[in-house]
């Protein structure tokens, strides 16, 4: 208890110094804890899990992947073709197409603020299959089995994430039309039923995927029978979720072995592998926030605490020298330097660290930063100790030198140049 009285002292005694060493390592450990958090969940999309499985049919040698809709009927139940082949649930699947466009019809007017991407899917896909959505629960789920029951019921609404509906300047019950660029001449009225619960889906927005189809019918009619050049490729990709690694497998040879799908072959991945190959085109971006960013910032935290605790202890030699001829012991002083380091990093980092995850998930509503289809990320749990480990692991690698400096005190030296 005496030293830990002498530490605290000790660090009160030069306050400013104090402030400032605490006040930087806050600010590289929120940062550290902000690129934490996106590795982190990164990391969790793309690692395999052994029960409810989810996968994704593709087109096999294409990307984006471009399948005719008539495909969409038999993967959604897993492709049974044969006598005692698994047939997958209404519940467990859902089929997406991607429609995107400006509400702005002069292409030279398209920015972030009149750009819409949205999914085409199932209405009721939104409350079982999409991830975080499927497990909402509280205020949150009723807003959204609210918006999903208007949707049912409106032919041209559509769900806007909260920032993309900002961006847009639309609020529940506005009508606009989007000008589509990747289906060109398929403008379609949409009318805002909901708004999507803040997080991840903030900057996404869902339709209805026979608003589509039938928009792609009514051109076709319109243009004596000529089909669209969309037609045959308006299914992007197809979701199904299983029980278990045996039935994935099951199911995969299934569609594989399917004799219809074959002129566009498919393929059958788990989502996690399917998220990971999405992401290869953010690798170089996710390689050098892993090993360029996060490395840069920890060695920088520990160059500053290093510095300043070898001024402090140049600024305290006789006095090292005078607790030596007191009866310290070197290991004493060794420890007392290296504590000082530490109850500034340990406590700078879990308040920077708590502060973060407060402020980034209750305040902000998730820390935007898009990568791929991720519009925003939260601050896990684990970040508590993520900035306890950070503050304390580089006070302690920054004040380690220092620290047997202070140890290596010789008393003669020291009263000798007093003298």
């Amino acid at each position: 208890m005496n030293l830990l009285r002498l530490v605290i002292d000790n660090l009160v005694r030069n306050p400013m110094r104090t402030i400032l060493t605490s006040l930087a390592t806050m600010i590289m450990v929120l940062v550290v804890t902000g690129v934490f958090s996106i590795l982190s969940f990164l990391a969790a999309a793309t690692t395999e899990k052994a029960e409810n499985m989810k996968g994704i049919v593709s087109e096999r040698w294409q990307i984006p992947s471009q399948m005719p809709w008539s495909y969409a009927a038999s993967l959604k139940e897993g492709a049974p073709y044969q006598p005692g082949d698994l047939k997958v649930a209404p519940k467990d699947s859902m089929t997406w197409s991607f429609y995107g466009g400006s509400t702005d019809s002069n292409p030279k007017n398209r920015s972030v603020n009149t750009i819409l991407f949205a999914f085409c899917l199932e209405p009721q896909a939104l409350l079982t299959m999409m991830d975080d959505l499927d497990t909402l629960k509280g205020p949150p789920r009723k807003d959204l089995e609210a918006s999903v029951a208007k949707l049912e019921q409106n032919r041209i609404g559509i769900i806007l994430g909260r920032e993309r509906a900002k961006s847009l300047g639309k609020a529940v019950g506005d009508r606009f039309t989007v000008y589509s660029f990747n289906y060109k001449d398929i403008n379609l009225e949409f009318e805002v039923v909901g708004l999507f619960p803040p997080g991840r889906y903030d900057l996404s927005s869902a339709i209805r995927g026979d608003y589509l189809q039938s928009s792609l019918d009514a051109w076709s009619r319109e243009h004596n029978g000529q089909l669209h050049p969309m037609a045959g490729k308006s299914l992007n990709l197809v979701w199904l979720r299983l029980k278990d690694q045996k039935i994935f497998s099951q199911v995969s040879d299934q569609i594989l072995t399917n004799p219809s799908f074959t002129s566009p072959s498919v393929k059958f991945e788990t989502a996690s592998s399917g998220v990971g190959t999405f992401l290869q085109a953010y690798r170089d971006l996710i390689w050098g926030m892993q090993w360029l960013l996060a490395p840069a910032i920890l060695f920088t935290l520990s160059l500053v605490i290093s510095n300043s605790i070898s001024i402090n202890v140049r600024e305290r030699r006789t006095e090292f020298a005078v607790l030596k001829v007191l009866g310290f012991r070197p290991w004493q002083i060794l420890l007392l330097v290296l504590l000082e380091a530490l109850l500034v990093g340990v406590t700078s980092g879990l308040v920077s660290a708590g502060g973060t995850y407060l402020l980034v998930n209750n305040v902000m509503g998730g820390l935007r930063f898009p990568i791929a289809f991720f519009g925003s990320f939260y601050i896990p749990e684990a970040a508590w100790w993520w900035g306890v480990a950070i503050g304390g692991g580089t006070a302690f690698v920054g004040s380690v030198f220092p620290a047997w400096s202070a140890r290596t005190v010789k008393v003669a030296e020291v009263f000798a140049k007093v003298a």
